[in-house]
């Protein structure tokens, strides 16, 4: 079982109160099912704001897209769950045939294994004695599970072999190649070869691939982007083809792939290899996509014939303040919606007469406050509601406990994050 079945239901039976954001008092007491069942809308049943909504439709699209995207492409999908920390969309992610779901951290790996997740993949270095004794406890005690994480030291192999003593069963691990100005990662081929070596010797390890993050080295799909996107990737290849008599598997993981140049990375990674290697995407965004940063740079959205990925994130908040001409005040903050990489887009504003297109400019976003500015001739009055797209889902989620599944306005469910 890639997932527990039994422990993402079980969700449905947790109890609604006031520590989740939004929700319609009368709900209190009620299980997330009967919730759920009763099928409220956004509008008329209660609900206050700001409020953060998924879009069930574009959260579908998007998981049949990206996995038919992969499968034409030859390559597997280890999504990152840092994005969403939500089992229920990992157990959807797993149906749509994901090879695994990818960690960034201890912490976050602990709510994986809680929900039975099978397969990890955690992109980063684990060097922590506690948390490296506890995934080797873990792997002693169900061998079904499936654990990988990076190194990118001598000094980082030395520290996970002394932490892990002689375990049950060795920690798989892949070296991880950086690049000038990239975040964690060897620097250059020579020292990523010397720890691949350092690795292969360990009693504690078991050297299956290499991995790396593209997606730090450039931040638009201009050409020269591409360019240092395709030049890091071919130097990726170059490090997997030089340790291939140190991997102690056959078919060593080969893996890189956010959410922003996924394309690139299949195209490299699937060119003829000199021996059977696992080529593995690690996209989490796409989910959810956005109405900011990967909608101007998302691979499907600047490829012709491509059927592009959907925003399925929208906020709603309340103008509460009209205090001078073209400022509009609403209840919405840095404690609701994302703002580090771009600010929420005004979309539409539902009024006494229904909903309409809105134009204007977020200037700013104080802890619980919006700031809108509207052009000459717009207008919102105050108790309207204003739509918004958000930027970077990444940054949304850890702010919501539970997230409205809505069908127009309609809630048809309600997913659980744990941060």
């Amino acid at each position: 079982m890639d997932i527990d079945r039994d422990a993402v239901a079980a969700l449905r039976d947790e109890r609604i109160d006031w520590r989740f954001k939004g929700l319609p008092a009368d709900t209190f007491g009620l299980t997330v099912a009967e919730v759920v069942g009763r099928r409220l809308d956004l509008f008329a049943d209660g609900f206050v704001g700001p409020l953060v909504v998924l879009d069930a439709n574009a959260l579908e699209h998007n998981l049949a897209t990206m996995a038919a995207w992969c499968a034409r492409h030859g390559v597997l999908l280890a999504p990152h769950g840092k994005t969403t920390m939500a089992p229920q969309l990992f157990a959807r992610q797993l149906d749509h045939g994901s090879w695994g779901i990818t960690a960034a951290n201890t912490s976050q790996l602990r709510v994986y294994r809680a929900f039975g997740v099978r397969t990890v993949l955690l992109a980063n270095q684990l060097v922590d004695p506690a948390g490296l004794r506890w995934v080797a406890d873990e792997l002693a005690r169900h061998p079904d599970f499936e654990f990988t994480c990076w190194v990118d030291s001598v000094a980082g192999v030395e520290r996970m072999t002394e932490a892990l003593g002689r375990p049950t069963r060795p920690v798989d691990v892949l070296v991880e190649l950086g690049a000038a100005n990239g975040r964690t990662g060897a620097r250059d081929l020579p020292t990523a070869i010397e720890v691949a070596k350092a690795a292969a010797r360990s009693p504690a390890l078991r050297l299956v691939g290499v991995g790396g993050y593209e997606g730090a080295l450039a931040h638009d799909a201009t050409d020269d982007s591409r360019a240092t996107i395709d030049a890091y990737l071919d130097n990726l290849r170059v490090l997997a083809i030089g340790i291939h008599d140190l991997f102690e598997v056959e078919d060593p993981i080969v893996t890189a792939g956010g959410s922003a140049y996924f394309d690139q990375v299949a195209t490299v990674l699937t060119r003829p290899w000199p021996f059977p290697v696992r080529p593995m995407l690690r996209s989490g965004a796409y989910i959810t996509h956005d109405d900011g940063f990967y909608r101007g740079i998302s691979p499907l959205a600047r490829t012709p014939g491509e059927d592009p990925f959907r925003p399925a994130l929208k906020a709603w908040a309340q103008v509460t303040s009209r205090p001078e001409p073209g400022l509009a005040l609403l209840t919405m903050g840095k404690r609701d919606a994302s703002f580090d990489e771009g600010l929420p887009e005004p979309q539409v504003v539902r009024t006494r007469d229904g909903v309409r297109p809105l134009k204007g400019e977020v200037t700013a976003l104080n802890d619980q406050h919006t700031f809108l500015s509207l052009p000459a001739g717009e207008s919102v009055e105050v108790g309207d509601w204003v739509g918004f797209g958000l930027s970077h889902p990444c940054t949304v989620f850890d702010k919501w406990q539970l997230l409205p599944v809505v069908d127009g306005t309609t809630v048809v469910d309600l997913v659980r994050t744990y941060f």
